[in-house]
């Protein structure tokens, strides 16, 4: 696999041809709307990124452009969890596809507040308790870990979206009132939703979230640093996770087309991990049925094709 990547002589100007592709592709995207602040952001951003091992990073169109990183946050959050919690924290939350909508509470009620996976929102909001519970100031730790892994400080949570997040977010907050109804939310149900908001809410570029990622696609050992960021036995499991729900509904397409372990967020963002070699990470806003953006789906599908990436 590696072998056909590193073939490619010229993979910034392949990047470039791919975005110029992606801008002529039919689809029936939308940027999301059910968060206000999101709906502002321009529909013709476009941009990835590739970070390899070695520390480099190709990369096209608006790669250096911060933008809403959304559940992608969710990846950050469940390795630090991971972290505190070890075998524990799979009591809480399962790792089994869902099957359902990303934010759907009837599945919650089924199964007695123990969500289905920790990329769901349901699980997301247990994992982002137990960085509550963990932590005086969880927001500021959990920025510290980001930056840490891309190797800037200059990374920041949008105060804007996290107050649009904060007044839109009924759902989540009927999500986590019922776990805490089961007893699988521990902290103030406010507190755990503001950890939750804000991590959303934390901005990044393509090239700052390849570059966070590497440690996936290295056994859980940042290449650059040489840092241990989680064990090897969690890093396959976070691959593990991403691979079979990282992409909602469209999962098994994903792994079916792709074969790469990937997450998405509604701001548009997917970033796919290459065992081995490095990082793929897209943006574009709209989305489509799944809550997937379609750009960014279509940018890496190509590259993963055309270099043979797939880990099947």
């Amino acid at each position: 696999m590696s072998q056909n990547f590193c073939a490619i002589d010229n993979l910034q100007g392949r990047l470039q041809t791919l975005l110029r592709d992606a801008r002529q592709e039919q689809h029936d995207g939308k940027v999301a709307n059910y968060i206000p602040a999101l709906a502002e952001v321009p529909a013709d951003k476009l941009a990835i990124a590739v970070a390899t091992l070695d520390g480099n990073i190709c990369a096209a169109g608006d790669s250096t452009e911060p933008f809403s990183i959304q559940s992608l946050s969710k990846m950050y959050a469940l390795v630090m969890a991971m972290q505190l919690q070890g075998d524990a924290l799979w009591q809480r939350v399962r790792m089994e596809p869902s099957g359902q909508p990303f934010n759907s509470i009837v599945q919650l009620e089924w199964e007695r507040g123990i969500p289905r996976n920790p990329v769901i929102n349901a699980g997301a909001i247990v994992v982002s308790d137990v960085l509550t519970s963990h932590y005086s100031a969880s927001k500021n730790t959990f920025l510290m870990f980001i930056r840490r892994l891309a190797q800037t400080e200059q990374i920041f949570a949008n105060a804007k979206v996290y107050a649009s997040e904060q007044q839109h977010g009924s759902r989540n907050a009927a999500l986590a009132y019922l776990m805490k109804s089961f007893d699988n939310i521990k902290s103030d149900v406010p507190a755990v939703l503001a950890q939750y908001f804000h991590q959303c809410s934390v901005e990044m570029s393509c090239q700052q979230l390849a570059r966070s990622w590497l440690f996936l696609a290295n056994r859980g050992v940042d290449p650059v640093t040489d840092q241990q960021i989680c064990s090897r036995k969690d890093a396959q499991r976070v691959n593990a996770i991403l691979s079979t729900s990282g992409m909602y509904d469209q999962s098994g397409e994903f792994a079916f087309t792709v074969g790469l372990p990937a997450k998405s967020g509604v701001g548009g963002g997917i970033v796919a991990i290459v065992p081995n070699y490095g990082v793929i990470a897209s943006w574009s806003p709209p989305l489509n049925s799944f809550g997937n953006s379609c750009l960014s789906m279509y940018l890496i599908h190509r590259l993963a094709e055309e270099l043979g990436l797939s880990v099947y």
